[in-house]
């Protein structure tokens, strides 16, 4: 339960009695989730310079060898999800959905070309909020002709915002895409259990150093030699910084975000994500 829904809930008290008759544990999870984040703002912002030229290393990391524009792919692809937005009546953008951004045109873009260029086949993520990333994700497995994504997102209380979990991701939304409604706490484990080795992990979700170190904890020895993970908004918290320091078999770029207007919480007013090349040796 996020703080957008603790909120909703002292409105409509009888829906949070429902949860917690029906998910205890839940609302314990929220607590700890929003303690931890407390604590976490005392903290300075980690800041980190971004990698320039960090496009160009990404086909060099990742292997350029569809010898396919994948740049005039997510040009043409872009406006078509912000137009399934637009006719869904969605704001865009920093706190579009509750507070949370959806998945950026940097973020996304370099998604795309990572499964793409890359053929990969097994994509798990976590927070989904309108489904930007999502969208993407399916359609670059669309144009591979194969592979799954899994995508896990607690479900909001507000009814509402329920309902506009994943819609932009509706149009690709099919056979290779299966959402899970929990948390990546309660959920991720076991589903790598089930499906790994995987060949891409997304990390969307609550972005706290307590959050991103435990997903990154299960995601990583399920991600094959060689796979890739994405961690958003590194900037929001110290989590990639405490993994940086504690392992060393992968090589990283730090890339800057494009909103689509400024994000006046960060110290850049874009924000950063990170890439993670997990090293090739068994």
């Amino acid at each position: 339960m996020s703080m957008p829904d603790l909120a909703y809930a002292s409105k409509y008290p009888g829906r949070l009695a429902r949860v917690l008759l029906h998910d205890p544990g839940d609302l314990w999870d929220t607590f700890r989730d929003r303690l931890a984040q407390h604590r976490e703002r005392q903290r300075p912002p980690y800041i980190q310079e971004p990698d320039r030229d960090w496009e160009a290393k990404l086909l060099a990391h990742a292997g350029d060898v569809l010898g396919t524009d994948t740049i005039g792919e997510f040009q043409t692809l872009w406006p078509n999800v912000m137009a399934t937005a637009k006719a869904n009546g969605l704001n865009v953008g920093p706190e579009s959905f509750a507070g949370f951004n959806d998945g950026d045109r940097a973020l996304t873009r370099a998604i795309y070309r990572l499964v793409r260029h890359g053929r990969l086949t097994k994509v798990v993520e976590t927070g989904v909020a309108h489904g930007f990333t999502t969208r993407v994700i399916l359609e670059a497995l669309a144009q591979n002709r194969g592979g799954h994504l899994w995508s896990i997102d607690r479900p909001p209380l507000d009814p509402v915002r329920r309902r506009q979990v994943g819609v932009v991701a509706q149009p690709r939304a099919g056979s290779r895409w299966t959402l899970i409604r929990n948390s990546s706490r309660r959920a991720l484990p076991g589903l790598l259990q089930k499906i790994a080795p995987i060949d891409l992990f997304v990390h969307d979700s609550l972005h706290t150093e307590r959050n991103v170190t435990f997903e990154l904890s299960v995601a990583w020895p399920a991600l094959k030699p060689g796979g890739i993970a994405v961690i958003d908004d590194i900037d929001s918290n110290w989590g990639f910084d405490r993994f940086a320091k504690t392992r060393k078999d992968f090589r990283a770029l730090v890339c800057e975000a494009e909103p689509v207007r400024p994000d006046e919480r960060r110290f850049n007013r874009k924000g950063l994500f990170a890439i993670l090349f997990k090293d090739g040796a068994a």
